[in-house]
């Protein structure tokens, strides 16, 4: 499928990282405080933090799940991705508000369960959450390796690094306020290659074409509700759809954009988020139904996106379909440092450090150096950019595998979550032993369900992550009393 040279690759993720550094270099300068380093001061603009939401939510399955769902399993593989997806968004816009007025100067929702029930609560949400961010940061870099070692040739391990580096060297330095300024740009720059593609590619493919694809390539997968349509269903559908609407519930990225946004915007910001985002996986669905309706053999269904650009576009629209994927990919690859960042700049020096009252903690002593709430941000960044680099590397590992395995880990805190902000009664004994059993027991069956593709095993598992917690958080008591 090579249709790039190594050099015409390389030139494209160079050209990438420049347009960026040069961006940057010309907003603002600001002094790099804990606030606002890892939390914009509390005051983003609402309208640039709805575009860094979208282009956070983003992600590799998005940009290439899509496709491939549209291509082998029609309208209803779409439907199953497309429609929890934004739903998510705005199911989240209501969370997100009420948590915002209860911690209107808040850091993490992590912190907020530590202060009111314990510490190791606070510590199986720490485990979520760098297990989480770790696996998500290598889902994108998988997505983007993969694709330009199929088109370009460039060696995969090093493209694996080179889309880690690039965004951890403007994230170092400008935190999250950088992250959502470029983020507004890359999400303006998506929209537009995917609205300019679409005519283009109804033009040289014909209308016919899409109509035809709807079924996907066997044309078996147009009804939600025939026997297709429900397999479709109960292997993809419940399982995305629960990791998808555990989300946003379980993962820093937007709680970080929550706490960054002015306090009185939360719910405007993430509704209107939930509408730009949508215009990416609905115009990528498109790509596959037309790469579908040709009947183009695609060997590697992860890329029908891919194919679908270079059978019905022409070549200078492959050069910015291949920038919108890297603007994709490095939008949630700095989301997702800076998410890190602010769980360990805030929550872990706050657990370790010694020095100071509760809430002022910005530095951490260890030996005869004094490390800053910044300081340690920026290393955690590093340490988990390391660790996804390996994740991705893993022989045989799949985008789509990843992305179900790391979306039924955060599944594991959704209900607890959700219970906390709503101010329902939870023991803290029932919270600790619920999600410990969720990631323990659920995240395996869900696992070996999907290793072998046993349907029942893969719903039980889905199931078991997202009830258990809830379940027990609510059922069991504390010892002494409940909280």
């Amino acid at each position: 499928m090579e249709n790039f040279t190594q050099f015409e690759g390389m030139m494209l993720i160079v050209g990438f990282f420049l347009a960026m550094s040069l961006l940057l270099f010309t907003f603002k300068k600001r002094e790099q405080t804990k606030e606002e380093f890892l939390v914009a001061g509390h005051s983003s603009k609402w309208l640039a933090t709805a575009f860094s939401m979208a282009a956070t939510w983003v992600w590799a399955p998005s940009m290439f799940t899509a496709s491939e769902k549209a291509y082998t399993q029609g309208f209803a593989g779409v439907f199953w991705f497309v429609v929890p997806n934004v739903l998510t968004l705005l199911l989240f816009s209501f969370f997100a508000s009420k948590m915002r007025t209860l911690r209107p100067d808040g850091w993490t929702f992590s912190d907020y369960v530590r202060e009111k029930y314990s510490n190791r609560v606070h510590n199986m949400y720490l485990i979520e959450s760098f297990g989480l961010q770790c696996c998500s940061l290598a889902v994108q870099l998988l997505a983007g390796a993969t694709i330009f070692h199929k088109v370009s040739g460039l060696p995969f391990f090093w493209t694996t690094v080179l889309l880690a580096v690039i965004p951890l060297v403007y994230s170092v330095t400008h935190g999250i306020r950088g992250n959502i300024m470029s983020d507004f740009v890359k999400m303006g720059f998506i929209v537009l290659v995917l609205l300019l593609g679409l005519p283009i590619m109804a033009s040289n493919a014909g209308t016919d074409t899409f109509f035809n694809g709807l079924g996907g390539l066997s044309g078996d997968f147009r009804n939600l509700f025939d026997a297709n349509g429900i397999m479709v269903m109960l292997s993809f559908g419940i399982p995305t759809t629960i990791g998808l609407l555990s989300g946003t519930f379980g993962d820093q990225m937007f709680w970080q954009r929550t706490f960054a946004v002015e306090k009185d915007k939360v719910r405007r910001t993430m509704i209107t988020a939930a509408f730009i985002f949508a215009i990416v996986p609905v115009s990528l669905s498109i790509f596959g139904f037309f790469a579908a309706g040709a009947q183009l053999h695609i060997e590697d269904t992860q890329l029908v996106n891919v194919g679908s650009v270079i059978a019905f576009t022409p070549k200078w629209f492959l050069y910015l379909f291949f920038l919108l994927i890297l603007s994709g990919l490095i939008s949630t690859v700095d989301s997702i440092l800076c998410a890190v960042s602010s769980v360990a700049g805030h929550d872990v020096i706050m657990r370790v450090s010694t020095s100071g009252k509760p809430g002022t903690l910005t530095a951490l002593r260890i030996g005869n150096r004094l490390l800053s709430s910044v300081d340690l941000a920026r290393i955690s960044m590093l340490v988990v950019a390391l660790l996804a680099i390996a994740i991705a590397n893993i022989p045989g590992i799949t985008i789509t595998y990843l992305f179900l395995f790391y979306g039924t880990l955060r599944s594991s805190v959704m209900l607890p979550t959700i219970f906390a902000i709503k101010g329902y009664k939870m023991s803290e004994r029932g919270m600790f032993y619920g999600i410990m059993t969720s990631i323990c027991v659920g995240l395996p069956v869900f696992a070996v369900g999907n290793l072998y593709g046993w349907v029942p095993m893969i719903v039980a598992g889905s199931l078991l992550s997202i009830g258990a917690s809830g379940i027990m958080s609510r059922v069991m008591k504390d010892k002494t009393a409940t909280i």
